[in-house]
């Protein structure tokens, strides 16, 4: 029980961390601004059919990520993911970082808990020096190639809270800082004994 953490401060990825959605900067950064644009045109009634409370947040990101990403090789991906991470010093959150960087002085465990793929947060997390990075995978087949499927349910809402729960258990055991911005932070935000919403 000696190697549980006492404090662990949990941070949310898009609009908490850094400054934007990192979805379609994502997009943007591997297929361009005009295959992009086409990409949302071609799926804008998704948009307002989530809008609407008729399709999930789930269900939209599934299939726009499906589109761009489907047959992709999962080394080209993480590539990808590698040198989109170099950009991320233009669109992190300063204050942000500065309460992460704060809680890694004082020696606590440090996690991302997102919605967003786990192959071009990670490498910035890496960077950021974060223990843990909760987010959501994505699914390989035998060839090596993206299925256009997500391995484990989008990291949002009681998702949060399920993933923290799976890596830190013993909720009596420590203390829970939580930082976030959004509805699909609700959840965690409620769950913390200290909780920031930017």
């Amino acid at each position: 029980m000696s190697n549980q953490p006492t404090v662990v401060a949990a941070f949310d990825f898009d609009g908490t961390l850094t400054t934007r959605d990192t979805l379609i900067a994502f997009i943007r950064y591997t297929h361009g601004v005009h295959r992009m644009c086409l990409g949302f045109m071609r799926h804008a009634h998704l948009l307002v059919l989530m809008k609407c409370g008729l399709k999930t947040n789930e269900e939209v990101k599934q299939i726009i990520f499906s589109y761009f990403y489907k047959g992709v090789g999962y080394t080209q991906f993480c590539q990808w993911g590698e040198s989109f991470a170099l950009q991320s010093p233009q669109w992190l959150r300063q204050r942000a970082v500065d309460l992460l960087a704060n809680h890694q002085r004082q020696g606590h465990t440090t996690c991302v808990v997102t919605a967003s793929i786990y192959e071009w947060v990670a490498p910035i997390c890496q960077r950021l020096g974060i223990d843990h990075v909760l987010a959501t995978r994505v699914e390989i087949s035998q060839q090596g190639l993206l299925t256009g499927r997500f391995l484990t349910p989008n990291c949002r809402g009681k998702e949060k809270v399920h993933r923290l729960q799976e890596v830190f258990s013993d909720r009596s055991s420590y203390t829970l800082y939580v930082y976030g911005d959004s509805r699909g932070d609700r959840e965690l935000l409620a769950y913390a004994d200290h909780s920031v919403h930017f």
